[in-house]
């Protein structure tokens, strides 16, 4: 015996002469995963955009007048924000090229046969399970201008010739943080581009060398080709997570010396939890969004033009 023609339609079945549709069921089962995300993430988001809209701070609770987007106006004619977004580019600048050129001499060397490769392979993770408040924390202790090992390295090895504060500089200041964010993410870049190394078939290699190809064409056309659509993704990747950096300035430099490395983000924590003013804070905060949703779609709009992943 068949089942009628309208519960096959709409997709349903016929269980002790009840019929139901599959499709309501399965929104069923997931509401309440639905709303749980939209209470935990969702309202929290689109609560900060409304305040974001409002005269609002702390120091004067009872005022919560709305002023439509003169917040993103204010943030926009401040000369603070300027300071802050070159800054915050800067950083992002230095981090994503050291740890994209990194990235790929070290996948390089990781995908070569040598004794022991897979015990460092296991322990180049190291920096990457290292949480970043605890990473920060050990890079004030090598930066430290008094007892500092970065110091007593350079020191030894006389290259310098007496202890300086490399976090006290505004120079060397952002150049220290960069170097510190870069050790703990660096560990995700070689993981993505060596397991891309090895999907390379051997032949391709093999075929280039019996055609005179030496170490430097090996990597511009077998190499790169394939590693081209990985390094994207590295890219895209470095680059949001520069972009709103933040445990790392704030156990390091916490902005500072004066201004010299105060990022957006950091801009942001200030504004807020400082001067307590939540409506140009959350403003701030969805300016990065916005700069940061922009980076991705511009790396997005790269990323797919070239085609579909390699398998």
């Amino acid at each position: 015996m068949t089942r009628p023609a309208t519960a096959r339609a709409r997709g349903g079945t016929q269980a002790g002469g009840i019929g139901y549709d599959r499709s309501l069921f399965a929104y069923m089962l997931n509401a309440p995963a639905l709303i749980a995300i939209f209470l935990l993430a969702g309202y929290p988001i689109i609560y900060s955009a409304w305040i974001s809209l409002h005269k609002y701070n702390l120091k004067r609770p009872q005022r919560f007048d709305f002023i439509g987007l003169e917040n993103y106006a204010e943030i926009l004619d401040s000369a603070e924000f300027w300071s802050s977004l070159w800054i915050t580019v800067q950083f992002t600048v230095l981090v994503v090229t050291i740890v994209t050129v990194l990235g790929v001499c070290v996948a390089l060397l990781l995908n070569q046969p040598f004794r022991g490769r897979g015990f460092v392979r296991t322990l180049i993770l190291l920096p990457w399970a290292i949480p970043p408040v605890v990473n920060g924390l050990m890079w004030q202790w090598i930066y430290d201008s008094k007892i500092g090992a970065l110091n007593g390295l350079l020191v030894a090895l006389g290259l310098l010739s007496e202890y300086r504060g490399w976090l006290s500089d505004p120079t060397s200041a952002l150049l220290a943080l960069a170097f510190a964010d870069v050790w703990n993410v660096l560990p995700l870049a070689v993981i993505l581009l060596l397991a891309a190394l090895q999907k390379i078939p051997g032949e391709l290699y093999e075929s280039a060398r019996m055609d005179g190809a030496g170490p430097i064409q090996l990597f511009c056309f077998v190499t790169f080709p394939w590693l081209a659509q990985t390094l994207l993704v590295v890219l895209i990747l470095q680059t949001l997570s520069a972009i709103r950096a933040f445990d790392v300035i704030y156990v390091l430099t916490a902005g500072g010396p004066g201004t010299a490395t105060t990022t957006l983000t950091w801009k942001t924590y200030l504004t807020t939890f400082e001067n307590l003013d939540f409506g140009l804070g959350n403003a701030y905060a969805y300016t990065v969004s916005l700069i940061t949703f922009g980076f991705a779609l511009i790396y997005f709009r790269v990323l797919y033009r070239r085609g579909d992943f390699e398998t």
